[in-house]
């Protein structure tokens, strides 16, 4: 028959383990979110169950007699343990790390990470800002957002987010000043800013042909960068528009004349065809539903 099990009250061991550690009720009291008359009377209550005193009260503090400080490793080391195994029994929040290009995070996704959390508090959503293809196996990489051409591989799936539609934005403020019409003649006197994909001549020669005038201007690595001077009225940048939507209809931006670029450097998911967890899979139909 199997004995029964000799144990004092739990609040009282909590608090005398607290109250060890620090060895002063007032610091344990604020730990455990009590009154500190409310640990005291709690170790007193352990005290007088076992028949001994555990602290000796002195003008500084706590300190422990033999028997507490014995006592104390015990405690101590049996509650480190129910709380190891009690974090360990608890179902961990399932993870899915996305790769992304720094522009699509900073502009398109990190904006809507609110509206993701609410949906599926339970994914812990991890992302890895790169304009590198990464090793969805060697790298841990569960979905990635990509631009260009999809790759023609029979382990992945590639399913179109959002078409290059490429427009010139600036500030408001850029043009609040400019006594020319908003027209294609505009950005003769605007400043031009460049990134790394450099679409201004074939926007230029698409939109009025053979264009007489120099392009030089800033050039930034990153799109993203692009958009925050053109943002911070430093100029005319070119962006895909679902990438400044918001901008635009919030005023902070405006298209500056209504050319719209559009080619063969679309947003795709990727994902393994295989082994895609249940939360890599709504991640992909939030991304669907949201692009």
């Amino acid at each position: 028959m199997s004995k029964k099990l000799n144990l004092p009250s739990m609040n009282g061991l909590r608090a005398f383990e607290s109250a060890g550690r620090h060895l002063t009720f007032r610091a344990a009291a604020e730990e455990l979110d009590v009154t500190q008359g409310a640990v005291a009377q709690q170790v007193r209550g352990l005290e007088n169950d076992l028949g001994l005193r555990l602290f000796r009260r002195e003008s500084r503090g706590l300190a422990f007699t033999a028997e507490g400080y014995d006592y104390h490793a015990a405690v101590s080391r049996a509650l480190l343990q129910i709380s190891n195994t009690t974090e360990r029994l608890k179902p961990s929040p399932s993870s899915v790390t996305i790769s992304v290009t720094p522009t699509f995070a900073s502009k398109w996704l990190i904006p809507r990470l609110p509206e993701f959390t609410r949906k599926h508090p339970d994914i812990d959503l991890r992302i890895t800002a790169t304009e590198k293809m990464l090793s969805f196996h060697a790298d841990g990489i569960d979905l990635a957002v990509r631009q260009g051409q999809p790759p023609s591989s029979a382990r992945l799936t590639a399913d179109l987010l959002f078409r290059q539609k490429v427009i010139a934005i600036c500030s408001p403020v850029l043009l609040k000043d400019l006594a020319l019409p908003q027209n294609e003649t505009v950005l003769t006197k605007l400043p031009l800013l460049h990134d790394i994909h450099d679409l201004w001549p074939l926007f230029l020669q698409e939109y009025e042909g053979e264009h007489t005038f120099p392009i030089k201007g800033l050039r930034f690595s990153q799109t993203t960068l692009c958009i925050d001077a053109a943002l911070a009225g430093q100029g005319v940048a070119l962006a895909s528009r679902f990438l400044v939507e918001r901008d635009l209809a919030d005023g902070r931006l405006v298209q500056v004349v209504p050319k719209v670029l559009q080619g063969g450097q679309d947003f795709y998911l990727l994902a393994p065809r295989q082994h895609v967890s249940a939360a890599a899979t709504k991640v992909c139909d939030w991304l669907k539903c949201s692009g």
